[in-house]
């Protein structure tokens, strides 16, 4: 299994739809930094946030998630709360191959401010936008800019595909469209 470099993201994407839209060079001027990376790609966060509150004085529970514990907003600058964090969506839809297993890490713009950018794998055979969970850290409130850069994806690429795929399993998050809380 290897670290995949730039042309082959760009193949893939070309080729196979694996990130859509896709840009094909990395975007800065004036921007939190998004698009093609020498091994990787930095993808952006859409303009829907799920930010979580306490005002109904919800429980957080992943086995019984309650909508009352977050307010829904459409912005282009979400600001998160001190301590608290928000749910969002990434801009690409990504369409991962049978083959390919992907990391994702925040961008260093973000954590230097105690911004903390949390994405599980996406396995193989996923496909959907991705949910992001967005941590401010600090005791101050946090600016996100929608449209810009969050994190980025590092692309891996096994020897051969493997036996089952998180289609195969019908995984629960297989396709999603929007900020999607946690399912049991």
């Amino acid at each position: 299994m290897g670290l995949k470099p730039d042309h082959w993201i760009r193949k893939m994407a070309h080729d196979h739809g694996m990130i859509e839209p896709f840009v094909e060079r990395q975007v800065r001027e004036g921007v939190i930094s998004y698009g093609l990376s020498s091994y990787g790609y930095d993808m952006r966060v859409a303009n829907t946030f799920k930010i979580f509150t306490n005002v109904y004085s919800a429980v957080v529970d992943p086995k019984n998630f309650s909508p009352q514990s977050f307010v829904d907003v459409e912005t282009d600058v979400c600001i998160v709360p001190p301590n608290s964090f928000a749910l969002a969506r990434s801009v690409e839809y990504f369409r991962i191959p049978r083959n390919v297993l992907t990391l994702c890490v925040g961008k260093s713009t973000y954590a230097r401010t105690g911004i903390i950018t949390n994405v599980t794998p996406f396995e193989p055979g996923w496909e959907g936008y991705v949910t992001l969970e967005i941590s401010n850290t600090t005791p101050l409130p946090a600016k996100i800019y929608a449209n810009e850069g969050i994190a980025q994806v590092v692309f891996f690429e096994g020897d051969e595909e493997c036996e089952v795929s998180y289609a195969d399993r019908k995984g629960k998050y297989q396709g999603q469209t929007g900020v999607t809380p946690p399912k049991l």
